[in-house]
């Protein structure tokens, strides 16, 4: 087991910043988005899905971002409140940026795609003034999504939230979340997140993901163990890295690697499982859980939100997980979760 140590003074359990927006999603699935003519909205983005994961399984969570000072925002802002987040530190923008709108196309349940419009979107417009180190350092965790890291002046807000986050010895958690539509180019992309890895005690991304955060000091052609054991050259404890309908594996600094299979559901869509498997691991770290059974209710988690229409209003209580992952070991048998 990685040696995860909380401080024990803490009023919130975590922090998180990164991407809040809207979904827009057809009410009917399995048609092209241009014959849909009913949709329904969720908040949506990374980082909002985890902090409303981690909330709905009971823990003690603070957001730091920026929204639209219009409905929308108003409508962002409350269903975080609604789910107990505290939002004392969200911003409202007042240069007239808007929320990022994502449209979701599902055309069947092997094909699925975001249709994205971000340009000078509202969460983007983070800023280091948005950043209170008093506040951060009342929480036990910080949690920073990549998408944050993708232009200034989020980027800087981003790094300097990092830098207080290691002065107050939080646990710090690094997203990869890699999103093309919002950088300028792939070499941005691993200079920015490997700076960002750098400060972490937990990563979780794709393979793909980590070969994109590598390309520029290494080959694409490293095991998953050589990859794992760079960042705990640097502080890394725990490396999460995922592989899609193969499953996960967790990493850490002591030798030992864990894995885990997804539990078999009829999906929905292909999007969204990754922030419930965040939510549900780190909720699993925060309570000092082994690793395998962080991962198990991560993957639990996943699999539960890919077979949802939606995400955040979809995350499951502690109640529903466990329920979900004793039901899928009744049927399937221990065998389909654990490797």
């Amino acid at each position: 087991m990685a040696k995860i140590k909380f401080r024990t003074d803490c009023s919130l359990d975590a922090v998180v910043i990164g991407r809040i927006a809207i979904d827009i999603n057809p009410v009917e699935y399995f048609k092209p988005w241009a014959e849909c003519d009913t949709f329904k909205k969720y908040v949506g983005g990374s980082a909002a899905n985890i902090a409303v994961g981690l909330a709905r399984l009971g823990k003690k969570v603070g957001y730091i971002g920026r929204i639209s000072d219009d409905p929308m925002g108003d409508y962002c802002q409350t269903y975080m409140d609604q789910q107990g987040i505290d939002t004392s530190h969200i911003v409202r923008c007042t240069n007239g940026a808007s929320m990022g709108l994502a449209f979701t196309e599902v055309t069947d349940m092997e094909h699925s795609r975001l249709i994205m419009y971000r340009n000078g979107a509202a969460d983007l417009q983070f800023c280091a003034d948005d950043v209170d180190e008093e506040y951060i350092s009342r929480s036990r965790m910080l949690i920073v999504t990549g998408t944050a890291l993708a232009c200034s002046p989020s980027r800087e807000a981003v790094l300097k939230a990092l830098e207080y986050a290691g002065k107050h010895k939080l646990v710090v958690v690094f997203d990869i979340d890699f999103r093309n539509y919002t950088w300028k180019n792939l070499d941005e992309v691993s200079l920015y997140n490997s700076i960002a890895a750098r400060y972490a005690d937990v990563i979780m991304g794709s393979r793909e993901e980590y070969d994109l955060m590598g390309r520029i000091l290494h080959s694409q052609n490293r095991s998953d163990r050589e990859i794992a054991e760079e960042w705990f050259a640097r502080r890394a404890a725990i490396v999460v890295i995922k592989h899609g309908s193969a499953g996960s594996t967790a990493y850490t600094d002591d030798g030992n690697a864990y894995s885990i299979k997804p539990f078999p559901v009829q999906a929905q869509k292909g999007f969204g499982g990754g922030d419930g498997y965040g939510s549900a691991f780190l909720n699993g770290i925060l309570e000092g859980k082994d690793v395998i059974d962080c991962l198990e209710q991560g993957s639990a988690s996943a699999a539960m939100l890919v077979a949802s229409h939606g995400c955040a209003p979809f995350m499951p209580t502690q109640e529903e997980l466990t329920a979900f992952i004793k039901a899928e070991k009744e049927q399937y048998g221990d065998m389909v979760a654990r490797s």
